[in-house]
């Protein structure tokens, strides 16, 4: 129940995004949302200078174009996990064509409402921590807003690294050929509103950044044992002595996932007290390294 709650947040705050700080800046998010707007933008054009009065929903085709994504994440990543982004994804677009804006932005001045529409930089801005925000949120409890995202866990998971910064390289298609067709002004403020939401979620969904951690402790059993116990990585017991004491001790070498990091300082901490804890970023791990299964 929890997460149907949640899930239907992020969904409602994605979709709230696309029909104000999107629309207000002429913005395209990454991956298949903002594809599916160019797409619907074209269209709209197109209809609009034939004299069609038409509305393309954007429901249509955002779901057309997530077919491929979707198909890959049933196959490659987890099928529970796909159901519950399908579930966001649908969500997301239903909401984006029903959503009533005027109404849900009436609580706003309209001199602080104009404001919001007329500076690109502070649309691009909040929009792309609001959208960052609901992205970690379906990440952190098992889903996906769908598109890119399920290609950049694949890669995650195949490659053992990062791929967000990849994806948002991918996503310069999308905004050149936004800047050709409806101006430059949008395309390169898209490019804040996309970093902005890369970093936001890079803060808060640690999943694929691991930690290397150094630890000098006379219990070095105690917490290899404590660090398998808890993310299911081993570790590497290396002797050593001290320089200023001269005593035996040892240094126990893992890398674990950086989601994990607080959770075994405080284990490690509770085991020896005298720990001497060193972290070390890691871009990269290549060899055995255990990934949690999703469902």
């Amino acid at each position: 129940m929890a997460r149907v709650v949640v899930l239907t947040a992020a969904s409602f705050l994605m979709a709230l995004n696309y029909r104000t700080f999107v629309e207000w800046g002429g913005l395209y998010p990454a991956g298949a949302a903002g594809l599916s707007l160019l797409v619907q933008r074209v269209v709209q054009l197109f209809l609009d200078m034939s004299g069609i009065h038409w509305t393309v929903p954007f429901s249509l085709v955002n779901l057309t174009l997530n077919a491929v994504p979707v198909w890959i994440g049933f196959k490659f990543i987890g099928k529970r996990f796909t159901l519950w982004s399908v579930f966001v994804i649908v969500l997301t677009a239903v909401f984006t064509d029903v959503l009533p804006a005027e109404r849900l932005t009436s609580f706003i001045s309209d001199g602080d409402l104009m404001r919001l529409k007329t500076d690109p930089f502070v649309t691009s801005l909040f929009g792309g921590i609001v959208f960052g925000f609901a992205m970690s949120l379906c990440l952190r409890w098992n889903a996906t807003t769908g598109g890119t995202d399920f290609i950049a866990i694949y890669l995650s998971e195949k490659k053992g690294r990062e791929t967000w910064n990849l994806i948002l390289g991918l996503n310069a298609v999308i905004l050149l050929c936004a800047g050709f067709v409806f101006g430059w002004s949008g395309a390169l403020y898209s490019i804040i509103y996309q970093f902005v939401t890369t970093q936001v979620v890079h803060l808060m969904y640690r999943t694929y950044q691991y930690q290397t951690l150094v630890i000098v402790t006379a219990k070095p059993k105690r917490i290899c044992e404590a660090i398998y116990r808890l993310s299911h990585h081993g570790a590497t017991v290396i002797g050593a002595k001290g320089s200023f004491t001269g005593n035996e001790t040892s240094i126990v070498y893992s890398v674990v996932a950086a989601d994990d990091t607080a959770h075994i300082y405080s284990l490690c901490k509770g085991i020896d007290p005298d720990a001497f804890i060193n972290t070390i970023s890691t871009s990269r791990v290549i060899g055995r390294f255990y990934m949690r299964p999703r469902e």
